[in-house]
């Protein structure tokens, strides 16, 4: 569990505590000999994340199609895992979940006629570098190119991981300076790469700077770093995020296997600071289509007090097209959640429509019939029954 000091012992756990139902992530077999206040330490995990097929092989067992697919592509998209992140992959088994999500595989050499580079039209919808403003009353404000892992069905490979895509300080001021220009903006989103990549310093003067333009009122962070980096939600970072409320965070947990005792502890701590978070999970061919598998998830993301938000359709990134899913999948998701587990616990149902046209909810069918003011309805059970409008 995470401490607020660096390296500390944690305290006992009671056995009866929603904590103990969370399995420590562990250290794996490339990291044994880190000391509790290296492992404990983000900058530490930073620097030394997974980013060549030697430091790959310290920590699992690399078959021939994952060492081609890193070969072949690195150049386009690079490798980062941190070794939080790495001790969570099974070294044996390359279909692991937290793995297919982590290390290369050859579906990325595939780009099929549907796959875009910038699938989500976040470049046309930019009216100034870093800001894209597509919906009336919101835009996502682009802060930095880095991640703590570069997730492999990522829908930015276009800017994330390239180091000339990192927003220098021109491009923040100008975002700045448009958000204070627009009046109509009340809600911003302060994306990346992860935002939480950012030193405390500047990711400080970029909320305060924020939280005093008149007509912001909320403040989002996208982030990952709860499932990915737990050990970045320090008491520092904490203060930091207290002074600028509301702020909301929306994180991606994608599988049971990622809700460890220390996301556990480090979503916690947010929440304890007084931020929602919302979980914005992205449907995975042999990650997460599997009704049971999103059902465990969501529940044990109530437990975390992260609400379930969205499901996301796999969209059309270039080299992501093995992990797409049929949308029929993410209904049937949707139809063994209703009623079957709590309300809380189902998401809304999204396509991020190709070519900017923002998102779109999806829902399986219930109504049977309708004629007049005669509504025939099923339930989650199959049961049919009948409202007439008044």
């Amino acid at each position: 569990m995470l401490s607020p000091t660096p390296g500390a012992a944690p305290p006992p756990l009671r056995p009866d505590s929603v904590t103990a139902r969370f399995p420590p992530g562990g250290r794996g077999r490339a990291f044994a000999a880190a000391s509790e206040a290296e492992w404990n330490d983000w900058r530490w995990q930073q620097r030394n994340r997974l980013t060549s097929i030697d430091a790959l092989e310290r920590a699992v067992t690399v078959t021939p199609d994952e060492r081609r697919a890193f070969a072949e592509s690195n150049a386009m998209f690079h490798m980062g895992i941190t070794p939080y992140y790495a001790a969570l992959m099974d070294p044996e088994d390359p279909a692991c979940p937290v793995r297919r999500q982590a290390v290369p595989s050859l579906g990325e050499l595939t780009l099929t006629p549907a796959d875009m580079l910038d699938p989500l039209a976040e470049e046309r919808d930019m009216p100034v570098p870093g800001i894209t403003h597509r919906y009336p009353d919101r835009v996502l404000f682009y802060t930095t190119h880095n991640c703590p892992v570069y997730c492999r069905h990522c829908t930015r490979k276009r800017k994330v991981a390239d180091p000339t895509s990192a927003a220098a300080r021109a491009q923040i001021e100008g975002g700045l300076a448009y958000i204070a220009a627009h009046p109509e903006v009340r809600d911003i989103v302060v994306s990346g790469g992860d935002p939480l990549s950012l030193s405390d310093e500047r990711l400080d003067e970029l909320l305060g700077r924020l939280r005093a333009i008149p007509h912001v009122e909320v403040l989002r962070l996208g982030t990952r770093n709860l499932v990915t980096l737990p050990q970045r939600v320090t008491e520092d970072l904490l203060k930091i995020v207290r002074r600028y409320h509301p702020v909301f965070v929306n994180t991606h947990f994608n599988h049971p296997k990622e809700c460890t005792r220390e996301a556990f502890e480090a979503c916690r701590r947010v929440a304890d600071a007084g931020c929602p978070i919302g979980n914005q999970m992205v449907l995975l061919k042999g990650v997460n289509d599997d009704p049971q598998i999103v059902k465990e998830l969501n529940q044990k993301l109530l437990l975390m007090r992260v609400r379930p938000y969205y499901i996301y359709q796999c969209d059309l990134a270039q080299g992501i097209s093995h992990f797409r899913t049929p949308v029929e999948v993410g209904l049937r998701i949707i139809e063994a959640l209703r009623g079957h587990t709590s309300g809380l616990a189902v998401p809304h149902f999204v396509i991020d429509a190709p070519n900017g046209g923002g998102k779109v909810p999806l829902m399986p069918e219930y109504v049977v019939a309708h004629e007049g003011k005669t509504w025939t309805l099923r339930n989650y059970a199959g049961k049919q029954f009948v409202y007439e409008e008044p």
